[in-house]
């Protein structure tokens, strides 16, 4: 699984619209800087900044940036606290299934209303203290704002049928679903090292720790359903600044030879140059489009931002699934709810402070060589010294010390998980357990 695309997926046709979306959404910024305290990195870049989500007036469910990280014990504790939680709600009788034949929004009115009311309230996401109106006022647009955030779906107030079917999730379900990754979550107790990366798969967020406290939050884009992200403990080691990027194999065969067919200037419209066994440039013309034969070449696309598909860097992290983290060129994904975008690589938000703190410990190379270093326009490479550990993980579920549930797509089905049936998630949380313990272990000794 290898990245990277340029017009095959639905990112492709909305790269016009990027701009508007990095506009009306966050964007990566430290933990210092959220505590109050300078950050040690630098400026953002251009006006990037990542704001605190608060989706209601009353402070108690405001939903904060947390620098508590994901892989730590406190999560754990919060996660045994949220299940107990959901079960007492169970007792309770759970919540009715919301049948809505309509989008409700600002200004609903009716008895369906009056239903989504209640089950905003079940679970804490609607004070009690709104009341039972029918109108969808300023107060249940906050607890949509809310539920919706938690969820990982756009923060949009409105309830149509993306944020409807996850409303419905029975409490069951969900029970099962933070059971499975408790289990997931205690597989990494143990020490995972005083600087680390991690990355949640299934939520396309990445984190980087330091001593027990995350330092930068960036939305990620990661591998979609039918190209996954690879599970892995790995290392960072090295920085490609402005990097070329050899376009794989596989994305060559599935992707490149049929664009080619429908575009005949589509190279050279991505600045892509075709190269035979000996190094020598081919002409695009000399290739039988209508066959295998162009996988007989090497694809390099030049580097620069807004025309290689990697953007400005690349960070690899060698492991034997052939994939790396990177910049990207479209940058409005990182605007959208579902970033599973990718061909198995992680695109990175705000990428300039996530190389700034990897470099941290390599003398010179503070936020403003490195930003000096890009608009160079060279292709440079930097060990990372020394390597940092970097987790991709795939957790859809936890609770986080602030009381906060949380709950992502289980993208990849890895849950085993669906609303239609019950099953208990103990055989599959043993052996998922004993898998991961071994590679933390392994990654631990490594380091």
């Amino acid at each position: 699984m290898v990245d990277e695309t340029f017009g095959f997926s639905r990112r492709g046709l909305m790269r016009g619209m990027g701009t508007v979306a990095l506009g009306a959404f966050g964007f990566g910024v430290h933990a210092r800087a959220v505590a109050g305290a300078p950050g040690k990195m630098g400026a953002l870049v251009g006006d990037q900044a990542e704001w605190a989500q608060q989706y209601d007036s009353v402070p108690k469910l405001a939903i904060q940036r947390s620098t508590v990280p994901l892989l730590s014990q406190a999560t754990i504790d919060a996660t045994q606290n949220a299940i107990a939680n959901y079960q007492d709600i169970q007792a309770k009788g759970g919540w009715q299934k919301l049948s809505l034949h309509r989008q409700l929004s600002l200004g609903s009115r009716g008895e369906d209303v009056v239903a989504l009311r209640r089950r905003l309230m079940v679970t804490g996401d609607l004070d009690r203290v709104a009341g039972l109106s029918p109108v969808f006022d300023s107060f249940v647009n906050a607890g949509v704002r809310r539920f919706q955030a938690r969820s990982g779906l756009a923060t949009t107030g409105i309830v149509g049928h993306d944020t409807l079917a996850t409303l419905n999730v029975p409490v069951e379900l969900r029970i099962q679903q933070l059971t499975l990754n408790l289990v997931r979550l205690r597989a990494f107790a143990g020490n995972l090292g005083d600087r680390y990366v991690m990355a949640n798969i299934p939520a396309a967020q990445i984190e980087t720790v330091e001593n027990g406290v995350v330092i930068t939050h960036h939305k990620a884009g990661v591998g979609r359903a039918n190209r996954p992200s690879p599970i892995m403990q790995v290392k960072a080691t090295q920085i490609n600044f402005n990097p070329f990027w050899t376009v794989p194999a596989s994305i060559v065969r599935k992707d490149l030879i049929p664009m080619m067919q429908k575009e005949s200037d589509y190279l050279s419209r991505n600045h892509i140059r075709i190269f035979d066994k000996a190094g020598q440039e081919v002409p695009s013309s000399q290739i039988n489009w209508a066959s295998y034969d162009a996988t007989k070449y090497r694809f390099r696309q030049d580097p620069g931002d807004g025309v290689n598909a990697l953007g400005v860097v690349r960070i690899n992290i060698p492991n034997p699934y052939g994939v790396y983290m990177h910049d990207t060129d479209e940058k409005g994904v990182f605007g959208d709810d579902y970033r599973y975008v990718s061909s198995g690589c992680i695109r990175l938000q705000d990428v300039r402070d996530y190389v700034a703190w990897l470099l941290e410990k390599n003398p010179g190379w503070d936020r403003a060589r490195i930003d000096d270093t890009i608009n160079s326009g060279q292709h440079i490479n930097v060990d990372i010294t020394p390597p940092v550990p970097v987790y991709w993980e795939y957790i859809t579920a936890w609770g986080s010390p602030d009381g906060v549930v949380q709950f992502r797509q289980d993208i990849y089905k890895r849950d085993g998980l669906n609303v239609d049936e019950t099953m208990s998630p103990s055989d599959l949380a043993k052996e998922e357990m004993q898998l991961q313990k071994q590679q933390v272990v392994n990654a631990v000794q490594q380091q």
